[in-house]
């Protein structure tokens, strides 16, 4: 048998009213036990605890704080100071960060997904709301680019603003810009769901030039722009035609289209040219 490896955790707590100081735990962050360089960071997906707890809850600010946490554990990786205490003084009240627990892992990935399912992640049951529309969309999408190795090294929330105009509320779901590519490409990823109302998918189509040539203009590359859709599933009804209008508006505007299907394949040409 593997030896195994010594790890401390944290996780990471939603705390909405400090004075009652009632908690639901939403991360983990996971290090070899004193490594700070090793560290890493993973959020829920399941935001249902949350509601339940705070209804008004901003669960998008929430889940911009996995990259946030885990960009700054990298800064620290590279930094004197010690990288927990920073994130504890730096974060607000509502978001709390527990003390240290030794573990004994397999390998880091075997134990990050071992904590999340004891510590964060709501039981499941029998009758589990299944995921649909853009939240099963993008959910798909991170799953792949997890099992290929590349999620951490992505961008996350992708400000169209940067390349566009101040005043673009659009954000990217996520991208990368691929290793020592000759031309230099920046490949972005958005999930958009065409079950029933296509207007993500124009708003993407008129969006695409803009953000394409910002992207030239600041980061000197081209811009792949990928849409995720759903497969179609009835070819004759009334939300078909919706779908093919939808997809024939973004690929107007070249923006490539791939289904869930296709993600596996996206993912592993991810891997490859991150070098991962």
């Amino acid at each position: 048998m593997a030896e195994r490896v010594p790890c401390e955790f944290f996780l990471i707590r939603y705390v909405p009213d400090v004075v009652k100081g009632e908690f639901t735990n939403i991360g983990v962050v996971l290090r070899e036990a004193g490594r700070d360089a090793t560290a890493v960071v993973r959020f829920t997906r399941d935001w249902s605890r949350v509601r339940c707890m705070d209804a008004d809850a901003d669960v998008v600010l929430l889940e911009s704080l996995e990259g946030e946490i885990a960009e700054r554990l990298r800064l620290g990786a590279a930094d004197t100071k010690e990288v927990l205490p920073l994130l504890q003084d730096t974060l607000s009240n509502s978001v709390q960060i527990s003390e240290a627990r030794a573990s004994l892992a397999e390998n880091m990935v075997a134990e990050m997904d071992q904590l999340l399912r004891m510590y964060v992640e709501p039981l499941k049951v029998k009758q589990e709301r299944r995921r649909t529309g853009r939240a099963a969309i993008a959910g798909a999408m991170r799953d792949q680019f997890e099992r290929a190795g590349v999620w951490e090294l992505m961008r996350k929330r992708i400000a169209a603003s940067l390349y566009t105009r101040a005043g673009d509320p659009m954000k990217i779901d996520c991208g990368y810009r691929a290793v020592e590519s000759a031309l230099g490409m920046v490949r972005m990823f958005q999930a958009v769901s065409l079950e029933g109302d296509v207007e993500a998918a124009k708003g993407l189509a008129y969006t695409a030039p803009q953000l394409r040539e910002g992207v030239e203009r600041v980061e000197r590359a081209r811009l792949e722009l990928t849409a995720v859709v759903e497969p179609l599933r009835d070819a004759e009804d009334e939300a078909a035609e919706r779908y093919r209008f939808g997809v024939e508006a973004m690929e107007r505007e070249h923006i490539r289209v791939v289904t869930l299907s296709d993600l596996a394949r996206v993912a592993e040409t991810a891997r490859l040219e991150l070098r991962v």
